[in-house]
């Protein structure tokens, strides 16, 4: 089945695109998209592939997908089936016309504890699934890293597997039934088959029997091999499923179909099988002196029954510590150059425990005991299962490294001889000069690694494939499989036959033939394929321009280039809940609104093809136009993706000459207005709360009618800080950072810090001119200017540089900045780098200093300003907290929505309303009237109060309470006074 030799690379669409485009319009409830930006966002996956699509259909119904197909036939338009789009062997792109299942179709249908089934949609996420089975007790065994973001077609589509297949199986292993549609638009429902059925099937005739028949013809021809060459390891991904049509496995056509990478049918439904999932686990931690021992007695512990059992080696926990990610979570792993951590599972934690101190015990009487180290607390457990689900993302860009890539990713061998294989892999390494390290799925004998390939040159892409020859061998010589969990796709296809032998090959063939005989299901995987050096997302043709750019990303070899390759398609910023990354994401439920998808749009600017106007792209404005700027990428990505920097940078290059919207004056400019507007806050206040006026004001500033503009202080925190009387003069200074927000509107905040501060003995000091870090400029790419403010702030404050004066700042979004955007914009400035390496968060500085407050006995809830949770950490301030004897609970809650100008502006306040409503908002509604709330950020604050109702306490007011406390000044003051606005 010959590939059309144009869409190796073809991007300008097919001439039947617009006819096809309007017809799909008119027909679908669903979204029809072939504009450029809908095909530069859908160009690739998570693999090193891209092939533009000919348009994109988010289809809203069965039925919709029914007339896509349809529709598709007629014009002879190939199909490709997408979910969560992290396929990393290049099966989830194509020169077709995408189906985007995830945003309309992800409904759990069904779920029957009592038979353990359930039916979801093919866009249904897999954690979506998991946490409705856990409250009956049961999961969907099958759990890749990308659990909460992937979705259950793409499983199906790619056999998907994960850590606790070693307690349930691979996805194929877990379905029960399939409704699906094929190419010529049959639609049927198929499962296990007994000979009885398919014989009555056979006879009924039609296409179905048409089908049926040929299966059962292509069985028995080809039931021997099939029993003589497939490898009996748990971990066979690669190739068709065409064992699951042996009598002896019951002629099972849904589970022959998965793994099928979208080149057979369409998925409109699926009926899982659920498992047991004890309620309680326990990780044992084993650290052997290197990964291959670790390998070594892989064996061994599967012996003892884990649920899961997985490996890492020292190169992933020295590129961890390389790039800042998870320390404090490495620092949790015992002694070691090679760990496996061991999970067992039970109905109490007794009987977890008891399960992992039997495999311990029996280890420590060995010889060659390994270190052991039994993690008693949840969320250490938790935060070590971190590490080892970030290791694609951890090793992808390492600095002093180079870039890795995936195409040797996810081989699988026999678990008994896991150690060997490695042992030779290593050396196969070494033989080609490439570095990967080594982690994966290793009670199953899977190994995933990336490895520093070079793809942009003739010479490397040569090398490359050489490696990818040599590799197949080594696998099939240790009877593995070329793929253990991420499929055929193109990376691994060509190479088949090494493992099953030409005529097999020729069988699955056969297979995709009889399902899709005109051969437009997702062509060129799996079989007949591209050769995985064809489509590569960079090649020798990737010469993407070279702009210059405002900030320097030292990080990247100041390259905006290669920053924008730091997204390699994993998808986490698509998860639906847990952290903060990516809330417009959350709400929208569209790629373009994801981290990904915006990361994917700057790299097609560059490239040219696609989005052509660089950096003036509508498109890509568009696609960055709901970023909040929260950061919640810079911290949560794997890969530190930092779209808010991003999307700075982009506004700043397509404002360039231009005036901006006048939102962007109004809020961007705030510092500025809000020092004019300390001259009269009476009339300012007047004039913007006044139902005559206020309308008007609105308008004018492009803020929403909705929103109420905050009031400003009768009198700034500075102006109140230079009438009072200072401190001893003979304290150690630190400069308190009065940052617009405080100084203007929340001077008590400011006050209360100063108050702080000199209990804790120092001499609070203020610079000795008006200053501002420029953090409301950025959103608007006014990068000019917050230079400016840069070479201000540091001429002003110079000599406490030099003499190494702490600067401590109480708006996280500030202190963001100077750890930040300043390193970013100077990086090779002596004192931009020191002065922020000596600029703190209140509550950082107060644990650097081993402030010990007073007692404050009561409960509290905690909200993390984005910004702090992602550059600056909250470890001081939970520290903090604990001193204080605060009963506090700190909340998931993600971003508030305000984000600084996000929230005001008029176009997205709806959009801002919907985050803060996803976690926080409800939250807060649902707290106690005596119950603190601590929230530092003024976004945060200002959201809860004009959403909620209620006033939230920055750290800097709950230590001035326990101090006033212990002080007896509020003896007879209630608590509760602080709650309520």
């Amino acid at each position: 089945m010959a590939v059309d030799p144009s869409a190796r690379k073809a991007w300008p669409p097919p001439p039947y695109a617009r006819d096809l485009a309007g017809e799909l319009s008119a027909a679908i409830a669903g979204e029809v998209r072939f504009d450029a930006a809908s095909r530069a966002l859908y160009a690739t996956d998570g693999s090193n592939y891209r092939q533009v699509p000919i348009g994109v259909v988010l289809p809203r119904s069965v039925d919709d997908v029914i007339k896509v197909v349809a529709a598709c036939r007629r014009h002879g338009a190939p199909i490709l089936s997408r979910g969560g789009g992290t396929s990393l062997a290049g099966q989830c792109c194509n020169v077709a016309v995408v189906m985007d299942f995830s945003k309309y179709l992800y409904r759990i249908v069904e779920l029957d504890p009592s038979r353990k089934l359930a039916r979801v949609e093919p866009g249904c996420v897999l954690d979506r699934l998991r946490n409705a089975a856990e409250e009956h007790d049961l999961t969907f065994a099958p759990d890749p890293s990308t659990h909460t973001h992937n979705t259950l077609g793409g499983m199906i589509g790619n056999n998907s597997c994960g850590v606790h297949s070693v307690m349930g199986g691979k996805t194929s292993d877990n379905i029960h039934e399939l409704d699906i549609l094929t190419y010529d638009g049959l639609r049927m429902r198929v499962g296990p088959t007994s000979e009885q059925e398919l014989a009555a099937i056979i006879q009924q005739g039609g296409r179905r029997g048409e089908i049926y028949d040929a299966l059962k013809n292509l069985r028995d021809k080809y039931a021997d091999q099939i029993r003589a060459r497939y490898p009996k390891i748990p971990r066979r991904v690669s190739g068709y499923n065409l064992d699951e049509l042996l009598p002896e496995n019951g002629f099972n056509v849904a589970r022959a179909l998965v793994g099928s990478e979208g080149t057979c049918v369409t998925i409109l439904e699926a009926s899982v099988r659920l498992v047991y999932s004890p309620p309680v686990r326990s990780l044992l931690v084993l650290g052997y002196k290197d990964v291959f021992s670790a390998a070594d007695h892989v064996t061994q512990v599967l012996e003892f029954g884990p649920i899961g059992l997985e490996g890492i080696d020292d190169r992933l926990v020295q590129d961890m510590k390389a790039i800042g990610l998870h320390p404090e979570d490495i620092a949790l792993l015992p002694p070691g150059g090679g760990w496996l951590l061991v999970e067992f599972g039970g109905a109490t934690k007794e009987e977890a425990d008891a399960k992992a101190k039997k495999l311990a015990h029996a280890l420590q009487q060995k010889g060659d005991a390994p270190s052991i180290k039994l993690f008693v607390d949840k969320a250490e457990e938790d935060l070590i299962w971190k590490v080892r689900e970030s290791g694609l993302g951890a090793t992808a860009h390492v600095p002093n490294k180079r870039i890795t890539w995936e195409g040797w990713e996810d081989a699988a061998v026999p678990p008994e001889r896991l150690g060997g294989y490695l042992h030779d892999f290593r050396k196969l390494l070494e033989k080609y000069s490439y570095q990967g390290d080594l982690y994966g799925h290793f009670g199953q004998g899977c190994v995933h690694t990336r490895i520093d390939f070079d793809l942009e040159t003739r010479e490397g892409i040569d090398v490359f494939h050489r490696f990818l020859n040599d590799a197949a061998d080594l696998v099939v010589r240790y009877g593995g499989s070329l793929s253990g969990e991420h499929g055929d796709g193109q990376s691994k296809a060509q190479f088949l036959s090494r493992m099953f032998g030409p005529e097999l090959v020729h069988a699955f063939g056969q297979f995709k033939a009889i399902w899709d005989p005109q051969g437009k299901m997702n062509p060129g995987k799996v079989v007949d394929p591209f050769l995985p050096t064809e489509n590569l997302r960079i090649g020798v043709d990737y010469n993407p321009v070279q702009p210059v750019t405002q900030f320097q990303y030292p990080k990247d070899s100041h390259n905006f280039g290669r920053t924008v390759l730091r997204c390699v398609g994993i998808g986490n910023c698509r998860r639906e809940s847990g952290g903060t990354m990516c809330p417009s994401y959350r709400v929208t439920r569209e790629e373009k609104h994801s981290t990904r998808g915006r990361a994917r749009m700057l790299f097609e600017m560059l490239r040219g093809e696609v989005i052509t106007s660089g950096w003036r792209s509508p498109e890509v404005k568009d696609a960055l136009d709901l970023c909040l700027s929260c950061k919640g990428c810079k911290g949560e990505c794997p890969v530190n993706v930092d779209m808010a920097t991003y999307k700075a940078e982009f506004m700043s290059q397509y404002y360039r000459g231009r005036l901006r919207p006048r939102t962007a004056y109004a809020m961007g400019l705030i510092h500025t207005w809000a020092r004019v507007a300390a001259h009269m806050p009476r009339v300012v206040n007047f004039l913007s709360h006044s139902p005559l006026c206020a309308p008007a004001f609105k308008a004018l500033g492009g803020i929403a009618p909705q929103r109420e503009i905050p009031v400003f202080a009768s009198e700034t925190f500075v102006a109140w800080f230079r009438k009072r009387r200072a401190a001893e003069p003979s304290r150690p200074g630190v400069i308190l950072w009065p940052d617009t927000f405080t100084n203007h509107f929340l001077p008590d905040t400011a006050k209360a810090a100063v108050e702080v501060l000199e209990d804790a003995g120092y001499r609070v000091t203020l610079p000795r001119r008006p200053l501002c870090c420029g953090r409301a400029l950025y959103d608007w790419g006014m990068l000019d200017l917050a230079k400016h403010h840069w070479h201000q702030t540091l001429d002003a404050l110079a000599s406490d540089i030099r003499q190494g004066t702490p600067v401590v700042g109480l708006e996280p979004a500030c202190v963001a900045a100077f750890r930040d955007e300043l390193g970013n914009l100077f990086p090779a400035n002596e004192n931009a780098k020191r002065l922020a390496m000596q600029t703190y968060m209140l509550g950082e500085f107060l644990e650097k200093v081993d402030y010990q407050p007073p007692p404050l006995h009561c409960k509290a809830v905690v909200h993390a300003h984005c910004h702090q949770t992602a550059i600056i950490g909250m470890a001081a301030e939970k520290s903090l907290l604990d001193k204080l004897g605060l009963d506090y609970t700190l909340l998931d809650s993600g971003c508030c929505g305000m984000a600084g100008a996000f929230g005001f502006d008029k176009n997205k306040y709806e959009t801002s309303l919907a985050i803060g409503e996803h976690a926080l908002l409800p939250a807060v509604r649902g707290m106690g009237a005596d119950v603190l709330l601590i929230a530092n950020g003024f976004s945060c604050r200002e959201q809860i109060r004009q959403l909620a109702a209620r006033r939230a306490l920055h750290l800097a007011e709950v230590l001035q309470m326990a101090l006033r406390q212990r002080d007896e000044s509020m003896a007879n003051a209630p608590v509760r006074s602080y709650m309520r606005t």
